[in-house]
């Protein structure tokens, strides 16, 4: 749950809820259908979505391995499902936590950006055909996240191993 809607429920058990307070639970709660609805969305439509790009992707990037797409596309489908719970439960933070935190340091490894930019450019084409624009701005947030860490890390330099 995001982090000021948590603690705002911390705080009732001292007190009655300010205005404020309230009014913060009121958007989240009238919004709940919406990221319901963009959140089923997401599920129901995952494979189409990623196979279209996965299609895109490979016709584009015909130079790169099927390790290395197959990689990336595993990375984005997982980022996908993080944003889609950010979204649900209206926490960001969920996606630093529990999606950068691991896949950071791994797309740096394999120095993927260069993929990873088309790749996320093709994803939010797709996700922009499939999802509504309300649901879209639920999702937003959290994906810019995701995929501006991901693409800001600059690439570290290849090791190389002499016996």
């Amino acid at each position: 749950m995001h982090p000021q809607i948590a603690a705002v429920f911390d705080e009732a058990e001292n007190r009655y809820l300010k205005p404020e307070e309230l009014k913060l639970i009121s958007q989240y709660v009238a919004s709940m259908p919406e990221r319901l609805d963009a959140y089923r969305s997401l599920r129901d439509r995952e494979l189409e979505i990623v196979q279209a790009v996965a299609d895109q992707l490979e016709a584009a990037s015909p130079q790169e391995s099927e390790e290395t797409l197959e990689r990336c596309l595993k990375n984005a489908l997982l980022m996908l499902r993080y944003c889609a719970l950010s979204l649900l439960v209206n926490d960001e933070s969920l996606v630093e936590r529990r999606f950068l935190a691991w896949v950071s340091p791994l797309a740096k490894v394999y120095d993927t950006k260069a993929i990873d930019a088309k790749l996320y450019r093709l994803l939010n084409q797709q996700l922009s055909k499939m999802l509504t624009a309300k649901q879209l701005s639920y999702l937003s947030p959290s994906l810019s996240l995701a995929q501006e860490a991901l693409l800001s890390q600059s690439s570290t330099p290849q090791m190389v191993v002499s016996h």
